[in-house]
């Protein structure tokens, strides 16, 4: 019989080979991700990532005291929209990688890799060990998080801390001390460096301590958790003293998402607040007759506009309680639904740079003659040459995404990397732009197009599009065009000659396997699936009694549930819920699998047992 220490260093080996796997399995899955985003993922908050960018370049060069002492751009009141902690990530990571963003990418790719490593390990305490392996692959193969791991904006980084917060509590439970809870409140803090959103998520921590603890220690223990969010965050809160000259404890934004999330949901206009932006900050200057206010956030007079925005808000949720109490439990309820994510490519990534199109000749082209004459149209469509003959016009039927316009079909060649280019100008609507096999069965590649709100028909800017994609086989394609649920209805657009260019043979083939099976695995990453099996998961534990693992796996999307519902959100503000919800679905799969693995071992004894019979009869 093995002794306790044996059982212990088997467990220890078993905890280190699952962690290996499944962080491989996650880097994996992420590395196919930012293989098949990387022409894509620029386009994403755009504006965003570039202040990031910007602002990590004056950190570069003023180094460490530019924390301190910054350069003019730094002093600018609009870097204050968000922390400054992935900024100085970046200056970090370019300083040793040149400026480079898949260097910065493959640092998210890993810490993402690392967070599924660490709910494994959270649930491996909390439940047990198949829990834990399968809360740890979900995390690893889920399209939501490997989707955002590689965008250029800090969101994914910012959930490493909470869930290495949450485990020093799960740690803390077993063995309290001050320095583990001391570190569960630094690591909050941590991740308030990057997102400000968990700020008041020590609060929670601190809240359970007072009763996984033992009398006497609880109001310490909850403390120090406090205490070390406060040191964590006391650099940011005194730089911006220093620098600002005000009392800013991470950013501003509150007041500004504030009233964006309550005009989002403001049907009727009732308050009168704009849905955008850039119309909130027309908004502000007409009402103090500021137009220097109308051209960013927070300068000038960023923490006095910041404090007019809050103040404004809570008086329209003072003056409505029940109707924003509605607010939040719908914006809420979203929070438990996993995004529509980019699900991983079956076909390998393009390899070659899109640059190439430059010097190459198209091995086809598309006229807006040749597309009115030879394509394929829905009766219901309005099919027409532009004026000046280089723009086909497009205006569509009233069906939601009926197929309006298709060209006529070409030859493409197998295993080839290609480039579907056009220029394009949508004036009313969306619409989606496709590239599919000519017996209608297979997309190879699609984007979607919409015009710009608050902007006239003539003034829609004119849009290139790259359709790139990797052949399967020597086959019959055409370019189509559908309509994409446009409001209003019948979208109109306009396009210039089509250009395909074949930039030469496709490479990682091999990728073609692994890829088949991460993106069917990934197709039941969806609401209706996983939230039932967290639903369970929670029964299951309650059931169990085991109200510290229901608890402690509860802690983080509660949170979010009371504190994020009361502003703007969207999903990657809210990436450590999935996390959690992929535990208590772990829950709910273990305890299936172990019902399945009985049953079977049943069913075997029996077969066995009628076999052993048998063969004593025939003796």
């Amino acid at each position: 019989m093995p002794t306790h220490a044996s059982v212990s260093w088997k467990t220890r080996q078993h905890l280190l080979v699952f962690a290996a796997v499944i962080f491989a399995v996650s880097a994996g899955v992420r590395l196919l991700s930012w293989q098949d985003t990387a022409f894509e993922v620029w386009k994403i908050q755009t504006v965003v990532a570039g202040d990031y960018r910007r602002d990590a370049r004056a950190y570069l060069a003023g180094g460490l005291r530019s924390f301190l002492n910054p350069s003019a751009t730094l002093r600018n009141p609009n870097t204050l929209g968000h922390p400054p902690g992935y900024s100085i990530l970046m200056a970090i990571v370019f300083k040793f990688f040149g400026e480079s963003d898949s260097a910065i990418q493959f640092f998210q790719i890993a810490s993402d890799a690392l967070a599924a490593v660490i709910i494994f390990l959270i649930a491996a305490e909390l439940v047990n060990m198949s829990a834990a392996v399968f809360a740890g692959i979900m995390a690893g193969l889920s399209p939501q998080l490997a989707w955002n791991s590689v965008l250029l904006l800090p969101d994914s980084l910012a959930v490493l801390p909470i869930l290495l917060a949450v485990y020093c509590m799960v740690l803390g439970r077993k063995h309290p001390g001050l320095m583990i809870f001391l570190l569960a409140g630094f690591f909050v803090g941590l991740s308030c460096w990057l997102r400000a959103n968990a700020m008041l998520l020590t609060f929670f921590l601190a809240s359970v301590v007072l009763f996984l603890c033992e009398r006497g220690k609880r109001v310490r223990y909850a403390l120090t958790i406090v205490g070390g969010t406060i040191l964590a965050i006391a650099p940011l809160t005194i730089r911006n003293a220093i620098v600002f000259r005000h009392f800013i404890p991470v950013s501003l934004g509150a007041g500004q998402t504030l009233l964006t999330g309550i005009a989002e949901y403001d049907k009727e206009n009732k308050f009168g607040l704009p849905l955008t932006d850039i119309g909130l900050l027309k908004q502000e200057a007409e009402i103090y007759n500021r137009p220097d206010y109308y051209h960013s956030y927070f300068n000038p007079d960023g923490v006095e506009r910041e404090r007019m925005r809050l103040e404004r808000g809570f008086a329209i949720v003072r003056s409505n309680p029940v109707w924003f109490l509605e607010v939040m439990i719908k914006r809420g309820s979203s929070m438990l639904r996993l995004e529509r994510a980019r699900l991983i490519s079956n076909e390998p990534a393009l390899n070659h740079s899109l640059e190439l199109t430059k010097a190459l000749h198209p091995v086809w082209i598309n006229s807006p003659e040749q597309f009115l004459a030879n394509g394929d149209r829905s009766l219901r469509a309005d099919v027409s040459l532009a004026p000046n003959t280089q723009y086909l016009r497009l205006a569509g039927d009233e069906s939601k995404y009926g197929k309006q316009l298709a060209s006529a079909p070409f030859m493409i060649e197998k295993d080839m990397d290609y480039v579907l280019s056009f220029p394009v100008k949508i004036e009313r609507g969306r619409m989606n732009l496709s590239l599919e096999s000519a017996d209608q069965k297979k997309t190879y590649t699609s984007i979607i197009v919409e015009s710009l709100e608050a902007t006239t028909p003539e003034q829609q800017p004119e849009n290139l599009i790259q359709l790139y994609f990797i052949s399967p086989a020597k086959t019959d394609a055409q370019l189509v065009i559908s309509n994409a649920a446009s409001k209003p209805d019948r979208p109109i657009i306009k396009l210039g000659s089509a250009k395909l260019y074949s930039l030469g043979p496709a490479t990682q083939l091999w990728t073609r396997y692994p890829r088949w099976i991460v993106g069917n695995v990934q197709r039941v990453f969806l609401t209706a699936f996983m939230l039932p099996l967290a639903i369970l998961g929670m029964a299951t534990l309650a059931y169990k009694r085991k109200g510290h693992a229901l608890t402690l796996l509860l802690i983080v999307p509660l949170y979010y549930l009371c504190i994020q519902s009361a502003v703007h959100t969207e999903y990657r503000y809210v990436l450590a819920v999935p996390y959690f919800l992929f535990a208590l679905a772990a829950v709910t799969l273990s305890v299936a699998g172990k019902l399945v693995g009985r049953n079977l071992q049943r069913f075997w004894s029996s077969i066995d047992s009628r076999l052993s019979f048998k063969s004593t009869r025939k003796k």
